[in-house]
């Protein structure tokens, strides 16, 4: 893209209106990624706990950092609600400018595909980037998963030779991320050879404990998936140059991002919730998949979950099989239905299971009343899934977003049990 420089007037070729507004923007603010290193985290599952560990490790290793997160937006210790995964060109610079002011060195984001196809990222300059891995989503906007997968790799197309690209070797398609990237490659495995090379000793509700490059470690966080995105915090910390021993001790301190693999325990039926925000078929499965290794052989799994509506409908009855698979009873329910009805929501989640399965399952169309069944159908030490929504703090119906907390509504049923 050619461009010539006089002061601070810039004149850029650009493709559309989104693209220019991401330059203009960035000129306007003096360029503020320039002023400190950015690092983007792109792929289906795990960007808010990669975002999220490596805004919370530089604070405790003594930076002032920034978080711009599907969770929360946070500069320095000054937390600003989110409305985007990724902001939208203006609002990220002006995000971006404020960091800079606050004397910010690093900042993390989350960088999602629409973000890339719409140009929101448009400008600015990255320190490095970060895959974590690319699954079945968003099939509403990009149409096909080809697209999905060329629109992720276009972020790692146009970072330059001055950053470094980190990458999940054991995702099949991870070696074609970075496949025409400038900046350098890295990659990170609990399967193959890499640059920086986990493998699971334990995993517990008590943490995980793994190795990193031969270093034995104690982690707050549980499950497999947890492991691949602690490789990826690892591995950008050593790429931005710091001491490997440090980040490991430091890493080995950190709880995870809000509303992912939180779990809660009732005091008197010892009944287990987790709640997660696990809203596609991958990281669902990959949810189960851990509650699978946790469990001792007797504990039965209820898993509450649904699917948004406004949203991509081929991943429903997929969902609806990967719950209905890996759990001994499911309660389907709403999500945020948006503008559609819910009941036909479940109607499309219902749709094509297997006979086996139709035993499985009850449908409830209100959240709160599933939630509460599932509790009530779950023994001593029963383990009871709440998917979907997570960190979220509202419930959207006919575009009326109302407080609903899954985790609130999980502690408030737990403390009526224990009347």
């Amino acid at each position: 893209m050619p461009s010539v420089q006089n002061e601070k007037v810039v004149y850029v070729q650009v493709e559309n209106s989104a693209a220019a507004a991401g330059y203009i923007a960035c000129n306007f603010f003096e360029r503020p990624s320039e002023k400190l290193k950015l690092v983007g985290i792109t792929g289906t599952n795990g960007k808010t706990t990669i975002a999220t560990l490596l805004y919370k490790l530089f604070t405790r290793l003594g930076y002032t950092c920034g978080l711009i997160s599907t969770v929360e937006n946070i500069i320095g210790a000054e937390v600003i609600p989110a409305t985007h995964t990724t902001p939208d060109a203006i609002s990220l610079n002006v995000l971006l400018k404020l960091m800079v002011d606050k004397g910010c060195a690093y900042v993390f984001m989350e960088t999602s595909s629409h973000a890339v196809h719409q140009h929101r990222i448009a400008g600015l300059q990255y320190a490095g980037g970060v895959f974590s891995n690319i699954t079945h989503d968003h099939l509403d906007y990009h149409k096909t998963f080809d697209e999905y997968i060329r629109v992720k790799k276009a972020f790692f197309d146009g970072l330059p030779s001055s950053a470094f690209a980190i990458c999940n070797a054991d995702d099949k398609r991870g070696s074609v991320m970075l496949q025409n990237t400038l900046a350098k490659k890295y990659f990170y495995s609990l399967r193959t050879v890499a640059d920086f090379k986990g493998k699971v000793l334990d995993n517990s509700l008590s943490g995980l404990v793994m190795t990193v490059n031969d270093v034995e470690v104690h982690f707050r966080l549980i499950g497999e998936f947890n492991a691949y995105n602690l490789l990826a915090v690892y591995g950008t910390a050593v790429c931005l140059g710091e001491e490997k021993q440090q980040v490991l001790t430091a890493l080995s301190e950190l709880s995870g991002a809000e509303g992912r693999f939180d779990y809660i325990v009732s005091a008197n039926e010892k009944v287990i919730a987790i709640v997660d925000y696990a809203h596609t078929p991958d990281a669902l499965l990959n949810v189960l998949a851990t509650i699978k290794k946790l469990r001792r052989g007797f504990e039965n799994v209820i898993t509450v979950v649904g699917c948004g509506g406004d949203r991509d409908k081929t991943k429903r009855p997929v969902m609806a099989t990967v719950a209905c698979e890996h759990s001994d009873r499911v309660i389907f329910t709403s999500d945020n239905p948006r503008t559609e009805d819910p009941q036909q929501i479940i109607a499309d989640m219902e749709e094509g299971l297997a006979a086996a399965y139709k035993r499985k399952y009850i449908s409830i169309v209100d959240r709160k009343q599933a939630i509460k069944t599932a509790i009530s159908l779950a023994g001593k030490e029963d383990i009871v899934l709440v998917a979907g929504k997570g960190h979220e703090k509202y419930q959207e119906i006919n575009g009326v977003r109302n407080h609903f907390d899954d985790k609130e509504v999980v502690s408030e049923l737990f403390e009526e049990l224990e009347k």
